[in-house]
């Protein structure tokens, strides 16, 4: 393998699969290092990997629905064959209660109407006959089992809910970063796995490469840190983040798998489901089973972590989430027996992603991504990859933010939006909803 490269890419979950693909196709030859043994291994195999339009503001949710297209297109877009197969889009499309605490989706409703997103309204009874296994009584607010009020009805109905068409998830996450690795080799990247970065080298006031903890010294004009929940570390490695008013660290989450009640087939007749009132969302899973993940309501404590010593056990936050849900749908059936998933979400101060440059010349970010970014995953490569052409070419992105085009939905973003010098964006949900 060789030492020299066009851009070095630390990490290789989703986004910098997606990375090397895309500055592959700009001709430039990049190389992914990863700690683990394989692409896709890290947090990326954790993901819940949900495709939705509906975020908290105007460019995430235009970036969301146009990452629909892309994922429906996904053989067309990789453009090379994978020997595992390719990994599966469900459009199952997404319900999502209306709540006081979302303003009822009233927001939501104009961010699709601005972007052209379809959507549809679904009455409280609609609901019940489209998921006949969910109750549309109230439970807000979200509580933990050991409130003297938790599983009690407030004593009103949520009104309804919204359908999203576009959306859905994506079967096996980890062999969707496996394609988007094979797509980057066919455009001349390469992978080096069971590696870790100790040193961000600088010559002349900018990067000149990164060394391994082998020692091996790989050279290289530009260095991208995708590192998910070990961003910040990579930042500062780099000594970079006194240059950031957006920070991110590691929050660590669990997953619930419960099967689906018995008579109702939730793998094939189920949505996504976003519910604002019991503090869970959930989706179809493999083996007719249910996905039940925290939306991170007040009662959730947050557990921010060291990446590098966390505990890696479930606790009793997985039958915390399999209650609350068992709220909405009064016939689960919850197991003795833990199943799902126990990782880290790597997290921005506002919960939107640092898609940018940073203060040290040829040292660029695509960090605080973890919880909602999957979906956006393709996209955020090739945006990644236009950031860094265009501040490579002299443009000065703080002062001239360069701006991405959505080819589906015919619609420009600016990527100052992901800026890491932004103030906190007081639109966010400031949760895993982004």
């Amino acid at each position: 393998m060789a030492n020299s490269y066009d851009a070095v890419i630390i990490g290789a979950g989703i986004i910098g699969a997606a990375t090397a693909l895309a500055l592959g196709r700009k001709g430039q030859k990049a190389l992914c290092v990863e700690k683990h043994p394989a692409a896709g291994y890290g947090s990326t195999s954790a993901s819940c990997a949900i495709i939705r339009p509906y975020y908290s503001t105007v460019d995430g949710s235009a970036i969301a629905y146009e990452s629909h297209f892309y994922w429906r297109d996904w053989e067309n877009f990789l453009g090379a064959a994978d020997e595992r197969g390719l990994a599966r889009y469900v459009n199952c499309g997404c319900i999502v209660l209306k709540t006081e605490g979302n303003g009822h989706l009233e927001a939501a409703a104009r961010l699709m109407t601005e972007i052209g997103a379809p959507f549809e309204h679904l009455s409280a009874d609609e609901v019940e006959k489209r998921l006949p296994i969910v109750t549309m009584d109230s439970f807000d607010p979200p509580r933990r089992p050991e409130d003297a009020a938790f599983g009690q009805s407030n004593g009103e109905r949520l009104s309804g809910a919204i359908l999203f068409p576009t959306g859905g998830y994506i079967t096996d996450p980890q062999l969707a970063t496996h394609n988007l690795q094979r797509a980057a080799e066919a455009q001349g990247a390469d992978f080096r796995f069971k590696s870790e970065v100790t040193e961000i080298r600088r010559t002349g006031g900018r990067v000149a490469g990164v060394t391994l903890a082998d020692g091996t010294r790989i050279e290289a004009p530009v260095v991208v840190n995708i590192a998910g929940p070990h961003s910040s570390k990579v930042n500062s490695l780099a000594g970079v983040e006194e240059g950031m008013k957006i920070k991110t660290r590691a929050l660590r989450h669990e997953v619930t798998h419960v099967p689906s009640p018995a008579g109702f087939d939730f793998e094939n007749n189920g949505f996504v489901f976003s519910d604002n009132d019991t503090g869970v969302y959930s989706r179809p899973e493999t083996g007719n089973h249910i996905l039940v993940g925290s939306e991170d309501p007040a009662c959730d404590t947050r557990e921010w972590v060291d990446p590098d010593n966390y505990n890696t056990s479930f606790t009793e936050q997985w039958q915390v989430q399999a209650m609350r849900y068992a709220q909405r749908v009064p016939s689960l059936g919850i197991p003795n027996q833990t199943r799902g998933v126990v990782d880290l979400y790597d997290v921005a101060d506002d919960w939107i992603p640092i898609y940018d440059k940073s203060d040290l010349p040829g040292f660029y970010m695509g960090v605080g991504t973890s919880g909602n970014q999957f979906k956006n995953a393709p996209i955020a490569g090739e945006m990644m990859a236009e950031l860094i052409e265009a501040c490579e070419n002299g443009r000065d992105h703080d002062k001239d933010p360069v701006e991405f085009r959505l080819k589906y939905i015919d619609r420009s973003v600016s990527l100052g939006f992901y800026s890491r010098l932004r103030e906190i964006n007081p639109d966010s949900s400031f949760s895993v909803l982004g």
